[in-house]
């Protein structure tokens, strides 16, 4: 019952610190890192017989292992119920369901010691039942120039230690309690960031959910209210943040509702507040909230070149309102303190056509700026972004490649204005870094990014992935952006080509419940970067 992420634990490991992260995962949960899941692709680190079942979970969209049963929300790895993707575990554990071990044939339930830990009768008829969880996760990290160099350290080489255990607790059909712990330890050489609340915290609830089911009109239904990780929204919107020791966890509730081919999730939150280093001491912070509505329809099945084929359309609306640092936006000399609102109305459409898994959004970004001064007159926001990927899958071949295109554009706007619209497309919580760039040296703003990506089964338990994009800057009159940054680079930008950031995985799950995992990138800065003060980094 638990996870150890070690990276680099080898005796060779200096020689690969300059160019690695690495990691060493045991866990009953093998949970899902901030690594993306092509809709036809897998998780590089799952066992092989959790493969076979995501496979046949996507082609004819059953139920995966231990998940629920959404019908045809299953598809998506699990994920297009909007409760994150499942291999057997979930990226969120209270998302599991094991009360299907019962079922499970005593010899077989036994070739896993962890199993007795999974279903656990409180009452003798078992409608009472406790399901316990871990993980250990330790990472290493080498860093040579962090955040094209802006970071005040070279050679950073940064230790994180994650500790998570959880409980989910039925009381009968209808009510469920679920808490979940985490203590957090940072350490290194050279390192940053460690004062952000995301890599050290003591001892801390990390998620503390009550929820209450049935059915309603025909749908599964449900309330959430609590701390809580929220995955319903398009990943370069807003993700996990699984990257650092703590995760980005919600204070607030979220009400869902699952029909056979419709489903609609409505949510208001308060982002929890990761700052007091104190045991127990994480409380809310009121200055960041997301609210919003996520829906999802199923559009009627066809066959596309001898294979059956399946879309969906997703519509949603994604408020923000935040003040901060995140809100603030450039000007020719810095920055502009205030507060914001973006209102997200877009659609995505994805699935897969034949042996092609598509994916294709499109977010309109309205709201408005407030400045910080009073004499600053308010500003609208208009801006907007567009992403696609196209990958075409083979798993009759013998690596199972998974192999396309993956092209995102997000709009950007102008550091001269003092009274226009903000064009700028604003993401201040936490894309997924796994999207486009692990080393968090871009992100979802200004951008537009265009690049292969490629996964393959190199054996049954070792997987292999590869994603080369190239970035521009959307508009020469922005910045460049980082998350949770504004470079000072202005005038000294020549053109709008920001460089490469060539990035492999490599993961091995060597042994029930232990994964490997080693992330080698290179961000390699254009020479109008590096004439503007940028450097090029290995990670």
């Amino acid at each position: 019952m638990g996870g150890l992420s070690l990276l680099s634990p080898l005796p060779y490991a200096p020689i690969l610190a300059g160019l690695a992260l690495g990691g060493l995962a045991f866990s009953n949960s093998l949970k899902a890192n901030d690594t993306p899941t092509t809709r036809s692709g897998l998780h590089p680190s799952e066992p092989s017989k959790v493969k076979a079942v995501r496979q046949m979970a996507h082609s004819q969209q059953v139920r995966p292992l231990h998940s629920p049963d959404w019908g045809v929300f299953n598809a998506g790895n699990g994920g297009g119920a909007g409760f994150g993707a499942m291999a057997g575990f979930g990226q969120v554990r209270w998302a599991e369901d094991w009360s299907d071990i019962v079922s499970t044939p005593p010899e077989q339930r036994k070739n896993d010691w962890f199993n007795r830990l999974k279903y656990i009768r409180v009452n003798e008829s078992g409608s009472i039942w406790l399901s316990l969880n871990a993980e250990e996760r330790v990472r290493y990290i080498y860093e040579n120039q962090p955040l094209m160099g802006t970071a005040g350290k070279t050679d950073a080489n940064r230790v994180l230690l994650r500790n998570l255990y959880g409980a989910d607790l039925h009381l009968g059909e209808h009510v469920r309690a679920y808490a979940e712990f985490l203590y957090g330890v940072a350490g290194g050489s050279n390192t940053y960031g460690y004062q952000t609340g995301v890599q050290r915290e003591r001892l801390d609830l990390q998620q503390g959910i009550l929820e209450i089911k049935g059915h309603l009109l025909g749908a599964k239904a449900g309330i959430i209210g609590g701390r809580q990780v929220f995955l319903d929204t398009p990943v370069f919107m807003q993700s996990a943040r699984d990257l650092t020791n703590t995760q980005q966890t919600w204070d607030g509730f979220r009400g869902y509702a699952i029909w056979k081919r419709f489903r609609v999730d409505l949510f208001d939150f308060m982002q929890t507040n990761k700052l007091p280093d104190a045991v127990f001491g994480d409380g809310t912070n009121y200055s960041a909230r997301m609210y919003g509505a996520m829906t999802s329809t199923v559009l009627p099945a066809f066959t596309a070149m001898g294979k059956n084929s399946q879309l969906f359309a997703d519509v949603f609306y994604i408020g923000y309102l935040y003040s901060g640092a995140a809100a603030s936006i450039p000007t020719i000399t810095g920055t502009e303190a205030g507060s914001s609102r973006r209102d997200n109305v877009g659609m995505r459409l994805w699935g897969n056509v034949g042996p092609f898994s598509t994916s294709l959004s499109g977010v309109f970004q309205g709201g408005q700026f407030r400045p910080a001064q009073e004499s600053q007159p308010t500003r609208a926001v208009r801006a907007y972004a567009v992403n696609a990927s196209l990958l075409y899958n083979r798993p009759d071949l013998p690596t199972k490649p998974s192999t396309g295109l993956q092209a995102d554009l997000f709009s950007g706007g102008s550091y001269k204005s003092k009274d226009g619209a903000v064009g700028t497309f604003a993401s201040p919580y936490f894309p997924l870094p796994y999207y486009n760039d692990v080393t968090l040296s871009v992100t979802s703003q200004n951008l537009i990014g265009v690049g292969p990506l490629a996964t393959f089964a190199l054996r049954k338990n070792l997987h292999f992935k590869l994603h080369v994009p190239f970035f521009w800057r959307e508009s020469t009159q922005d910045a460049v952006y980082g998350t949770g940054k504004i470079y000072s680079w202005r005038n000294g930008l020549s053109g709008g080509f920001i460089g490469t950031i060539p990035q492999t995985q490599l993961a091995w799950n060597f042994a029930p419940h232990w994964t490997w995992t080693h992330d080698i990138v290179g961000f390699i800065a254009s020479r109008s970067m590096r004439t503007a003060g940028a450097k090029s980094d290995a990670f």
